[in-house]
């Protein structure tokens, strides 16, 4: 996913792709609710018919299993960001859910060996897949968050207009967007309304004004429409444009 998502842009996709990194983590999180529900599929199965487990074997390859994933955790924590990055938290959380099912292997076959507890296996199969669902819903819903637009997590809405409000020359802000691109990369557009009378220039200093302070609040893409105080327009920090499904060339004002 980063080495498409690392596409140059062009013509036809603007952004590049970078927005694959939201998909793979997307398709990261489906797929650990999918493993979890499995899990609790089969562990109803062995509660009601508990099937003869080779304890030992069992014992060794979950110790070799929580060894690698102990190893493929530590790599990433170390060469990549699992914090702020929704791909990588994905793929961080993936191996998580893999230890915890060693974890939990380890733990069931050390009860049946020495406790004869044949229920010790789906009853850590049951506590493993519940570790796994919220992991994968929390990155589900995250990355259906960032694909549906919705204003990054990091970033306060509120304070943002505030803020652009503050700054010198600047009487008034509205139609504000701000979504992200994808982890890390968060845009903003909105509408500026200054004095009428300012030239072009001076117009320049208050914009470079905003993206400056827009920067230090991580937000890197930001596009903004200058307007005077005499532009007739609805002043609502949101757009309220609809969408007119029985005519499509007619033109709306927000």
């Amino acid at each position: 996913a980063f080495t498409f998502g690392s596409k140059a842009v062009n013509t036809g996709k603007t952004y590049g792709y970078r927005r694959f990194e939201i998909l793979a983590a997307a398709l990261n999180g489906v797929t650990l609710i999918g493993i979890s529900l499995y899990i609790f599929y089969e562990a109803i199965e062995r509660f009601m018919n508990p099937p003869e487990v080779a304890t030992f074997g069992m014992l060794i390859i979950s110790t070799i299993g929580l060894l690698i994933n102990l190893l493929v955790a530590w790599i990433m924590m170390r060469g990549s960001d699992t914090k702020e990055n929704l791909n990588m938290r994905s793929a961080y959380l993936h191996v998580l859910s893999d230890m915890l099912g060693s974890v939990g292997a380890i733990a069931a076959a050390l009860m049946m060996m020495f406790f004869g507890l044949g229920w010790a296996d789906p009853l850590a199969s049951v506590v493993v897949a519940g570790l796994v669902l919220r992991s994968g819903y929390f990155v589900t819903k995250s990355s259906l968050h960032v694909l549906m637009e919705g204003t990054p997590e990091n970033v306060d809405m509120n304070e943002i207009v505030n803020s652009i409000r503050r700054v010198d020359g600047v009487k008034g802000v509205h139609d504000v967007h701000i979504w992200s691109i994808t982890s890390s990369m968060n845009a903003l557009t909105a509408h500026v309304v200054v004095n009428g009378e300012k030239s072009i220039y001076e117009t320049e200093v208050i914009l470079k004004k905003i993206k400056h302070m827009l920067e230090h609040k991580e937000i890197w893409h930001v596009t903004l429409q200058v307007m005077s105080e005499r532009h007739a327009h609805d002043s609502s920090i949101l757009c309220t444009v609809k969408a007119d499904v029985t005519d499509a060339h007619a033109h709306h004002h927000h």
